[in-house]
């Protein structure tokens, strides 16, 4: 019986299509996806939609009574069932590909206008999208030339990053994949704080003990990036039914690529989400596949997006805060990848420059008399200066010292970490060429 009640319950949840209401953010779960797909026509003319849930008992009897005829229906847990002598398979898609949401042309004209974007914000947004261009450029080279042994870049992903990061709230905690650094740089992370990590000096917050780009920051709500592939979903989810049973004016948002909708974890994550209804945002970073249509198969509102139009990604999210987003990834996976292997060049090139976002809402900002060229170079010229300084500071640091690996997890070092410890020491000591010399031992 209580199985039966708990199935009652869920399929009254269930809804049919409407209009997205905000309002309702709190006690159910949405999902965007982003689209820069290469066949502009049908963008001109995009399309909202969004699954809703039942907010009552009132709203399931208003959808019982299309069955009035008793005759004519079952009566099934959750609501009737209409009966039909015909039989018809329920098609596994619907025949056309889920439209894609765009503001922003790719000459930076306005489809449609903007939810309240200031001068002021709009400025903000693309200085923090050029200066994230800047430090990927920087770093990039610094991984080339040996000073950091790993690097990870947001070429293309600009707009993703920062007009995300604009809509949400300070208190929203994140939990990343490992491309959002800008949502950090947003927030408040210094460019030092960046260059440290990267070097893993006594000043990374996490020790040393991370690869380059894993980032986090307890202050700025910010979880530590983990390479495992959509680990971070479950963990997101969980986070976002504690912070709705504490009644706090806050959601979760999680990061991903399209390779994570394969995993088990991403289907537990969405389940998890729909079922508790916790104000958790998907946010599915997504090169081409058809991702957004599995939000509506666990009952959870969805939208796709262009992922290079930043003032369609602020929209979307200042709007229901829950995506799945399709883009395009313009660099190449990492400093140890070559993506020429299994893309060509023109492709690359095309998306680079035709599709940049960075210069697409640059074009919107000039259109508007709100930036040009010397304000360009300055902002520039003064971030690359910066992140020299930081690099130079973060090279000369020392370590952190060989005692840290041992720390942090247990109260009490137990016997087998204690004589690890001991061996190391040891090895160091008697291979001193073979290890750093800015390592404390």
């Amino acid at each position: 019986m209580a199985s039966r009640a708990l199935i009652h319950k869920l399929k009254s949840k269930l809804g049919s299509i409407s209009v997205l209401d905000h309002h309702n953010f709190f006690n159910s779960t949405k999902i965007f996806h982003f689209n820069p797909i290469s066949t502009p026509q049908i963008l001109p003319n995009p399309v909202f939609i969004s699954s809703k849930y039942f907010e009552s008992t009132k709203a399931q009897k208003q959808f019982d009574s299309a069955y009035s005829d008793d005759d004519q229906a079952l009566d099934f847990p959750g609501g009737k069932v209409g009966i039909t002598s015909q039989m018809k398979f329920i098609s596994e898609t619907n025949g056309s590909r889920v439209e894609c949401y765009r503001v922003l042309g790719d000459d930076g004209q306005l489809l449609k206008e903007p939810i309240q974007v200031t001068e002021q914000l709009a400025v903000k947004m693309y200085e923090y999208m050029a200066t994230l261009q800047v430090m990927d450029t920087i770093f990039y080279e610094a991984q080339r030339q040996g000073r950091i042994s790993f690097y990870l870049t947001t070429i293309g992903e600009e707009a993703i990053n920062i007009a995300s990061a604009a809509a949400l709230s300070i208190d929203d905690v994140i939990f990343p994949q490992y491309r959002e650094p800008g949502i950090l740089l947003w927030r408040g992370f210094t460019l030092q704080e960046f260059a440290n990590q990267c070097f893993g000096n006594k000043a990374d917050y996490g020790k040393g003990r991370q690869m380059p780009i894993h980032y986090g920051s307890n202050k700025l709500n910010y979880i530590t990036v983990a390479s495992t592939v959509a680990t971070q979903l479950l963990h997101a989810v969980g986070a976002a039914y504690s912070l709705k049973m504490d009644n706090k004016n806050a959601c979760t948002i999680t990061y991903f690529g399209d390779g994570g909708t394969s995993t088990g974890d991403f289907h537990a994550a969405l389940n998890f989400a729909a079922v508790l209804e916790a104000p958790v945002i998907f946010f599915c970073r997504n090169n081409g596949d058809g991702i957004v249509v599995r939000g509506q198969a666990y009952g959870i509102q969805s939208i796709r997006v262009d992922g290079n139009d930043a003032l369609a990604i602020y929209n979307a999210v200042s709007e229901a805060r829950r995506m799945a987003a399709l883009t395009y990834r313009a660099g190449h996976h990492s400093t140890s990848d070559d993506s020429t292997k299994y893309r060509p060049v023109e492709e690359m090139e095309f998306w680079k420059h035709t599709r940049d976002p960075v210069l697409r809402f640059r074009k919107w900002i000039d259109g508007n008399g709100w930036w040009n060229d010397q304000r360009e170079s300055e902002l520039r010229s003064s971030v690359r200066k910066q992140l020299m300084n930081a690099i130079q500071v973060a090279e000369k640091l020392e370590k952190p010292p060989v005692a840290d690996l041992f720390t942090d997890v247990y109260d009490v070092v137990p016997p087998n970490l204690q004589e690890q410890e001991r061996l190391l020491r040891e090895t160091i000591t008697k291979h001193q060429k073979d290890y750093p010399t800015n390592v404390p031992v």
